[in-house]
């Protein structure tokens, strides 16, 4: 091997994963753009969408209603973990609310609505909108401003979407010589929640929200008792500054699961297209076919793969050591948004007595960011899933999943899911 070959080896294997989200192939400030805001400023510039302003609660229900965001998947926020955080505490918490790819926050007092919505190719994706009644609102990318916190560790280093829970004081402010939790689905419901307000019951069991932390030196002593199962939020807050009076247990543990599963495609995605970019530049380096597969690269396309794989089939969930009841309704029509299979069943259709899921897949499979994936990726990824799911491999990293799962899972996604290699149907995975 000459030396310059040599030199071009080792400046791609001691290299991190991407400098920037900035560079190629990724492109994220520069790349064109196709998620659910990009999509409703075009209806809303053509004028095939207008929005409506409410002297009440402003663009935000014209807002829902374009995006189809159900107001029962309301979740209200007291901690001051967020760029408006002046405004936000115990009495005056953040209203957010969510559909499968995008994410919309509400300030009392603010003219200002923040978003973040999954672009198919670049992750997360964020706005705001003045609240106006201009004929035409306009929304603005954020970049700068979000990704400092927004694009890092907590994200798997690309730009995606953080849940925390804190140990907050009595104005809402983290206590943060305690530590915070960074909360999905794996989270125990003891270390969930910490500046949060959360409606519905879960029996026995604990978690960190309703509650703030009066020893500031020792926040993890408070007692978290008196937050379990409230399910009228009217002694906490005036309820009718907020479309609905609740913060919905189940969703938000739906959204903990959808934002940590999201993080991880756009992380797939971004590994990829990086992995063969490399690809391409040491085969024509080292005068190898262009197709050619080292063991280099099917190396670090398991890496980019395999944590998603984890996730889709909820690999690591902490289970419920009691049922969880939500009080908006949040459950009911979630479960009901489908698709279903020739049985009826759905991968929408959540269980909340030992865990999320009835059917331990999970529905962002469906989603334009899977379908996205290049397609050394998503054959990585089905073909894994199959023979997870015939037990063929890693059967003792899936332990959550019994032989009736399986079956149904995989009854489910060939009634359901476009685009499957032909061998899920056939069984022939030659």
């Amino acid at each position: 091997m000459k030396a310059g070959m040599v030199l071009l080896f080792a400046a791609l294997i001691a290299a991190p994963v991407f400098a920037s989200s900035d560079d190629e192939p990724i492109r994220y400030s520069t790349a064109p753009l196709n998620d659910p805001i990009a999509k409703l400023q075009k209806k809303i510039d053509s004028g095939e969408v207008v929005l409506d302003y409410d002297h009440h609660f402003g663009l935000l229900k014209s807002v829902l209603k374009a995006l189809n965001i159900p107001a029962s998947s309301q979740m209200l926020v007291f901690s001051k973990t967020s760029f408006q955080r002046a405004l936000i505490g115990p009495q005056t918490p953040r209203a957010l609310y969510y559909g499968d790819d995008v994410y919309v926050g509400k300030v009392l007092g603010s003219q200002v609505l923040e978003f973040s919505a999954v672009d198919p190719n670049l992750g997360a994706v964020y706005y705001t909108l003045l609240e106006t009644e201009k004929a035409k609102p306009v929304f603005k990318r954020q970049t700068d401003n979000c990704l400092q916190c927004h694009e890092s560790s907590m994200t798997e280093n690309a730009p995606g979407h953080i849940v925390r829970s804190v140990f907050p004081d009595a104005d809402g402010q983290p206590i943060l010589n305690a530590g915070t939790f960074r909360v999905n689905f794996e989270s125990p419901l003891k270390e969930r929640w910490g500046g949060w307000y959360v409606t519905g019951k879960t029996g026995a069991q604990k978690h960190m929200g309703n509650v703030v932390s009066a020893d500031r030196e020792h926040p993890e002593k408070t007692d978290f008792t008196a937050g379990a199962n409230v399910t009228d939020l009217k002694d906490f807050i005036e309820v009718s500054s907020y479309l609905t009076p609740h913060s919905d247990i189940a969703a938000l543990m739906v959204m903990e699961y959808q934002t940590r599963a999201q993080n991880l495609i756009t992380r797939a995605n971004y590994l990829t297209r990086i992995t063969l970019r490399d690809e391409q530049v040491m085969n024509k380096a080292l005068n190898r076919p262009a197709n050619f597969r080292s063991e280099s690269t099917l190396s670090r396309l398991r890496n980019a793969c395999d944590p998603l794989v984890k996730a889709l089939l909820l690999a690591d969930e902490a289970k419920l050591a009691e049922p969880v009841e939500g009080t908006s309704g949040f459950a009911k029509e979630f479960s009901a948004l489908g698709p279903r299979d020739p049985k009826g069943r759905s991968l929408r259709e959540l269980d909340l007595q030992h865990r999320l899921f009835r059917y331990p897949c999970g529905y962002v499979i469906y989603s334009e960011a899977i379908d996205a994936l290049p397609k050394d990726a998503l054959d990585y990824i089905y073909k894994r899933l199959w023979d997870i799911l015939n037990k063929k491999d890693a059967v003792d990293a899936f332990p959550n999943l019994a032989d009736a799962d399986r079956t149904a899972i995989k009854e489910i996604l060939i009634a359901t899911k476009p685009g499957l290699p032909d061998y899920w149907r056939t069984g022939d995975a030659r």
